[in-house]
């Protein structure tokens, strides 16, 4: 056993790659995973509510969209295929979800739209249009906290934020949180046990 969590910045776990398959608005992806990274067997069931429930942009959005933790890039991959016209920021503290995330992003043919970064190397004037998160909860309430409170506010005044929590983890408490942050946030949905919150300035 190794002591590596998802927000480990180097993961030391063994580097066993295998290919994670599922569809997205009728476009079926294949990404590589690997030990050391968030859900590495398979797309995280509340990713998959995510993608399923919020309502990813259309084909002529343009703009910046963020993937805020992104691990391997499920999310980041499945806004850059049915986003074609838009950059998409993928973050992550951890190195080796960022080099999946950018090998990913050239699988799908969206290398040169998908921008994988540390959280400190996004230009601090870059505004998104959209800010997509399936959130570390385990990384602790405060730091959570931190991490939301830095980029949140840096929706565009139009723009939407899509979070996914499960109930169990704290969802409605952190919907609160956010209500009491100044957001406008709406429950869109609820479904298998997650939130999917709709965050709005």
């Amino acid at each position: 056993m190794t002591g590596d969590h998802y927000f480990t910045a180097e993961p030391t776990s063994p580097d066993q790659r295998r290919d994670i398959e599922f569809t997205v608005a009728g476009h079926g992806l294949t990404l590589v995973a690997t030990g050391g990274v968030f859900s590495a067997g398979r797309l995280d069931p509340g990713t998959a509510v995510l993608l399923r429930k919020g309502e990813l942009p259309v084909a002529g959005t343009t703009g910046h969209l963020l993937d805020l933790g992104c691990g391997y890039g499920p999310i980041a991959c499945a806004l850059a295929t049915v986003a074609p016209a838009a950059t998409v920021h993928a973050v992550d503290v951890n190195a080796r979800a960022r080099e999946l995330a950018a090998e990913n992003a050239a699988r799908i043919g969206a290398a040169d739209r998908v921008r994988v970064a540390a959280p400190d190397d996004v230009p601090d004037d870059v505004v998104f249009a959209q800010i997509w998160s399936n959130p570390p909860i385990r990384i602790g309430k405060a730091e959570l906290h931190a991490m939301l409170t830095r980029w949140l506010p840096r929706l565009a005044p139009d723009g939407v934020g899509w979070l996914v929590v499960a109930r169990h983890l704290g969802g409605d408490s952190l919907h609160r949180w956010l209500v009491d942050q100044g957001f406008r946030v709406d429950r869109h949905a609820s479904q298998k046990g997650y939130r999917v919150l709709r965050v709005t300035r």
